[in-house]
């Protein structure tokens, strides 16, 4: 088994169908909540990966939530330390902030709702993205924006309205500003709590029934992607930056 350390910050985002796909990859999950007084561990000693998932507060919110500072470090070092992490929404926030990127509110509002990323030419080197479709199914639920990505950080997929949606800082850091661990009634559930923010979704994509079809794609799309990323904290597949890329002349 495959130890993974997942940070959960808000009661209202679980890891979902996510944890279920990176159990049967083979990996051994310990869930911290430090909303729940959960202590964020100092270090991942005894983890091999790390993924941190999304909340409602801000990157920067620590007056409200003095705990955040801990997983900003937490991610820090796991970058740090080459140690494979994945970062969702909130979590890519976060591990932004942590290495050198810059976030705030967007000024047109909120993205919300289901949608499509595109693929940057980088993704085709990397190990868990390089198998992904051109523009893969996605899930939007944010108000906050990753403005700057860190100096040494790889643009992997883009959209119109929030151009960093996703990113890899150094070897093995991933981040996706989008959701892919949701359900349909998680979804709604964000839906009924932030209307201002649901508003901003296509007219239709909130259906239940849309939203089934949209989380069947999601589960093609990213359950093989969560099974490559157990690979590369078990050690089986090879980080980005450690290959060798020869040019043609």
């Amino acid at each position: 088994m495959t130890p993974l350390l997942i940070v959960q910050p808000d009661a209202t985002d679980p890891a979902g169908p996510l944890a279920d796909w990176l159990t049967e990859a083979g990996a051994e999950l310990t869930v911290c909540r430090p909303f729940a007084e959960d202590q964020v561990p100092a270090d991942l000693e005894g983890f091999s990966g790390l993924v941190v998932l999304g909340g409602a507060m801000g990157a920067l919110d620590d007056e409200q939530y003095p705990w955040l500072a801990k997983v900003r470090a937490l991610l820090s070092s796991a970058v740090a330390n080459r140690v494979p992490t994945l970062a969702i929404c909130l979590g890519a926030q976060l591990l932004a902030v942590a290495t050198g990127g810059r976030v705030r509110e967007m000024p047109e509002g909120a993205e919300s709702g289901p949608s499509l990323v595109a693929k940057r030419d980088a993704a085709n080197q990397d190990p868990l993205w390089a198998e992904l479709p051109f523009t893969p199914d996605v899930i939007q639920f944010h108000r906050d924006e990753i403005t700057a990505l860190p100096g040494s950080a790889q643009l992997l997929a883009a959209a119109p309205r929030c151009t960093n949606q996703a990113f890899r800082v150094g070897q093995s850091g991933y981040a996706t500003q989008f959701h892919i661990e949701t359900t349909p009634r998680i979804v709604l559930d964000w839906a009924a709590e932030a209307p201002e923010g649901a508003a901003a979704a296509r007219a239709g994509t909130l259906d239940p029934e849309y939203l089934a079809t949209v989380h069947e794609y999601l589960t093609e799309t990213w359950r093989p992607f969560a099974a490559r990323f157990v690979r590369l904290a078990a050690g089986e597949l090879e980080p980005a930056s450690s290959r060798i890329s020869i040019p043609l002349v």
